[in-house]
């Protein structure tokens, strides 16, 4: 079916009435008859039923037209948007990350191009310390954080990725070999950078072996290198278990945490600044599912 023909029988099947389709689409009537005769030759069966009063779409027809409108709709979309491109640029969405786990997303980032051809993406890293600090400066629109978050000003999004946490430590550290710890294992060797008073308390509520909150025992300004600090020391650090697939070093020991929380990553955006293109994430993060490892 040409385009031409397929807006010729999508108008008759609204308008049921040959004269008042030819006015709409601006052919001759008989070029309506004669769309439509080609088409019932080609599939085989009848369209419409005609007579003197009326005329009215046959189950065939039906069919056809709720086949067609969706991909009717498609395409004035799809021509809606590339003409606000050609007008006025393409638009972006600056989508901030804590982790360097992009390429994590990739199904959620080529989802949302194909559904938003006229919005381009950038991605920014940012700082675990104050993760919302760039949304509220409006260096970025949409932040994937872990949870939870508690300030009234920001709308959390669906959940992307849900995950566990992993232990950290030197690789020549006494526990490296386990195949597993707790973090009841941990006792005075907790090293921790500055983390959020929220995010402190949702990780570690564990106790130490000997009935001591396992308190982070050393604490280095947020700006440290966490892991320059575990190296050759017998402290350990706790990460999410993404940094076990990108963040590989010889002189580091990852370590799985039978009692670990999962953790969930979730867009936040700014309440005040939702924009469509948010929104637009937000329902493709919601179509796909959150990614659990």
């Amino acid at each position: 079916m040409e385009l031409r023909d397929i807006e010729i029988f999508l108008v008759l099947s609204e308008e049921l009435h040959f004269g008042r389709t030819a006015a709409r689409v601006h052919v001759s009537q008989a070029r309506v008859s004669q769309s439509i005769k080609t088409q019932e030759r080609r599939l085989g069966g009848p369209l419409f039923i005609r007579s003197s009063r009326a005329v009215r779409l046959t189950p065939l027809g039906e069919q056809l037209r709720a086949d067609l409108v969706p991909v009717r709709d498609a395409l004035q979309q799809a021509m809606q948007r590339a003409t606000l491109t050609a007008r006025h640029g393409q638009s972006r969405l600056r989508v901030g990350l804590i982790g360097d786990n992009a390429r994590d997303y990739t199904d959620i980032w080529n989802a949302f191009r194909r559904m938003h051809p006229e919005t381009a993406l950038g991605f920014t890293r940012v700082p675990h310390t104050d993760p919302s600090e760039l949304l509220r400066l409006r260096e970025i629109d949409v932040l994937i954080t872990r949870l939870p978050v508690e300030e009234p000003d920001l709308t959390v999004g669906p959940v992307v990725h849900i995950e566990p946490l992993v232990a950290v430590m030197s690789a020549d550290h006494p526990l490296a070999g386990r195949d597993e710890l707790s973090i009841e294992d941990f006792g005075d060797y907790w090293l921790s950078g500055d983390m959020l008073e929220h995010w402190e308390d949702a990780y570690a509520s564990a106790q130490a072996a000997d009935g001591r909150p396992a308190g982070r025992v050393f604490t280095i300004p947020g700006d440290a290198d966490v892991v320059g600090c575990l190296y050759g020391t017998d402290r350990i650090d706790i990460t999410c278990a993404h940094a076990t697939r990108y963040h590989v070093r010889p002189d580091l020991a990852y370590v799985p945490l039978r009692d670990s929380p999962r953790i969930q990553w979730a867009l936040v955006w700014r309440t005040a600044a939702e924009t469509g293109s948010i929104r637009g994430l937000a329902e493709v993060v919601t179509g796909l599912g959150p990614l659990v490892h």
